[in-house]
C-alpha cells in the first residue's frame, strides 16, 4: 500500500516538474525568438531605407512586386502565416485536434512567420513584428509542449503572453495582454507556470537587448486644467479611427461586394501587388514616412526630436491597412501606436500651451484601444513602454472612452473578428 502511495506521489511529482521545465524551456525560446525578429526586422528596414537613398522611386516597383512575391511564397509554402498571427494563436487556442491546431501553431509556421515578416519590412510594408512574435512564441511553445498535449491551450497563452513581454520589454503587459485580449480570463492551474514563462522570455531579451523602455523613458504629465480636453478629444478620434481600421480588415474580402471579394479571393497575388502600389503611393506622398513599423516616427514625436505631417496619420492608417489585407504576414500593433502617434501630434496644434508629448500619449493608447477593444492593455502596454506612470489616470480614461466609441462601430475587437476565420464553419 506504502509502495502504491509512494509510487504515484513520485509520478505526480515528475509529471509537476516536466510541465514546469517545458514552461521554462518555452519562454526561454521565446525570448530568443524574440531578440532575432527583433534584430532581423531592424536589419530589413535598414535594407529597404538604403534604396530609398538611391532613389525614392524604388518603392513604387520593389514594394508592389515585393507584395506578390510574399504573398505567394506564403500562400504556397507557409499557408496560414498571413497577418498579425495573433487570430491564429486565438484560433489555435479554441482548438481541441491537434492536427487542426498544428496548422496554425507550429515549427513549420514560426519559420514561415519570421521569414515572411522579414522579407515583407525588406519591401516597404507597413507592418510590425510584435504580432508575429506572438504567433511564433505560441508556437514555439506548442512544438515544445509536445511533450505535455495535455496543456497546449496553456501552453499557447504562456507563449503569446511572452511573445509581448520579450517583443516590448513589458512583461506586465504581457500578462495583462495574455488575460484580456488571448482568454478573456486566467487560468488559475498555469497561472504561475505562465508568469514564469514571461519572466524568463523577458530576461533572456533583456540580457541580449539590454533593458530598455520600447519608446524611450518620459516623465511627460498632462497638467490639470484645460489641457485635460484632449483626452476626451484623443478618446473619441482615435477610437473612430480605430474601429474604423479594424471595419476595414475584417470586411476584406469576405463583406466587400461580391464580385470584387470573389476577385480578391482569386487573385490573391495581383490584389497583393496592387495594395503594395497603394502602399508605395502612400509613402511618396507622405515624404517616406509611412513605410515599415513607424517606430521611429512615434519615439521621435514622443521625444520632441521630430515632428509628424498633418496626413502622418490617416496616410499611415492606409498604408498599413493595405499592408494588412493583402496577406503580407506582419503585425499591427507598432504601426497602430504610429498611427496613435500622429493623431496625438494632429490633436496636440490645438494646445499650443501644453506640451506635445503627453497628449500623443494619449493617441496612441486611443487608437490602440480602438482597434483591439482591449482598454487594459492598452493603458498598460504604452505607460510600460515609456516607463510613464504620471499619465495613469489620464490614460485609463482615455483608453475607456475609445472602447467605448469603437464598441458603437465593432463589437468586438480585430484580432477575435479575424480569428474566427480560421475556426470551422460550425464555430466548433
Amino acid at each position: 500500500m506504502n509502495t502504491a502511495y509512494t509510487t504515484r506521489r513520485i509520478l505526480a511529482l515528475s509529471l509537476r516538474w516536466q510541465q514546469r521545465l517545458t514552461f521554462l524551456a518555452g519562454g526561454l525560446v521565446v525570448g530568443l525568438l524574440a531578440v532575432c525578429l527583433a534584430l532581423g526586422s531592424d536589419a530589413a528596414q535598414q535594407w529597404f531605407s538604403r534604396g530609398l537613398a538611391i532613389s525614392r522611386d524604388i518603392p513604387l516597383v520593389l514594394t508592389p512586386a515585393g507584395f506578390a512575391l510574399t504573398v505567394f511564397m506564403a500562400r504556397r509554402f507557409f499557408p496560414n502565416t498571413q497577418g498579425s498571427g495573433i487570430p491564429q494563436a486565438i484560433a489555435a487556442r479554441a482548438m481541441e485536434e491537434p492536427q487542426a491546431r498544428d496548422k496554425l501553431v507550429g515549427l513549420r509556421i514560426a519559420t514561415g512567420k519570421v521569414l515572411m515578416t522579414l522579407l515583407g519590412l525588406l519591401v516597404g510594408a507597413s507592418t510590425g513584428r510584435e504580432g508575429p512574435t506572438v504567433q511564433v512564441g505560441a508556437s514555439a511553445m506548442a512544438f515544445i509542449g509536445k511533450l505535455s498535449p495535455r496543456h497546449q491551450s496553456g501552453l499557447i497563452l504562456a507563449g503569446s503572453a511572452a511573445g509581448v513581454a520579450a517583443a516590448f520589454n513589458t512583461p506586465l503587459a504581457g500578462i495583462v495582454f495574455a488575460i484580456e485580449e488571448m482568454s478573456r480570463s486566467f487560468e488559475v492551474k498555469t497561472s504561475g507556470l505562465i508568469i514564469s514563462a514571461v519572466i524568463i522570455a523577458g530576461l533572456t531579451a533583456q540580457m541580449l537587448l539590454g533593458d530598455y523602455t520600447y519608446f524611450g523613458t518620459t516623465a511627460a504629465a498632462l497638467p490639470i486644467g484645460t489641457a485635460w480636453i484632449a483626452v476626451p478629444l484623443c478618446g473619441v478620434t482615435g477610437g473612430f479611427a480605430g474601429a474604423l481600421f479594424s471595419r476595414i480588415l475584417v470586411s476584406v474580402p469576405g463583406q466587400m461586394p461580391f464580385s470584387l471579394g470573389r476577385w480578391i479571393g482569386s487573385h490573391p497575388v495581383a490584389f497583393a501587388a496592387l495594395c503594395g502600389l497603394g502602399v508605395a503611393l502612400c509613402g511618396q506622398i507622405s515624404g517616406d514616412a509611412t513605410y515599415g513599423t513607424g517606430y521611429q516616427n512615434a519615439k521621435a514625436v514622443l521625444h520632441h526630436t521630430g515632428t509628424l505631417s498633418l496626413d502622418y496619420a490617416p496616410l499611415k492608417l492606409l498604408a498599413t491597412a493595405l499592408s494588412a489585407v493583402s496577406g503580407v504576414p506582419g503585425g499591427i500593433f507598432s504601426p497602430s501606436l504610429s498611427v496613435g502617434a500622429g493623431i496625438g501630434s494632429d490633436i496636440a496644434h490645438f494646445f499650443r500651451h501644453a506640451e506635445p508629448g503627453p497628449i500623443v500619449l494619449l493617441g496612441m493608447v486611443s487608437y490602440f484601444t480602438g482597434v483591439v477593444r482591449a482598454p487594459i492593455t492598452g493603458f498598460v502596454i504604452v505607460a510600460e513602454m515609456t516607463g510613464n506612470h504620471a499619465m495613469l489616470a489620464a490614460l485609463m480614461t482615455t483608453a475607456l472612452i475609445a472602447n467605448s466609441c469603437a464598441g458603437l462601430v465593432n463589437k468586438e475587437g480585430v484580432y477575435h473578428a479575424l480569428a474566427k476565420r480560421f475556426l470551422p464553419k460550425d464555430g466548433t
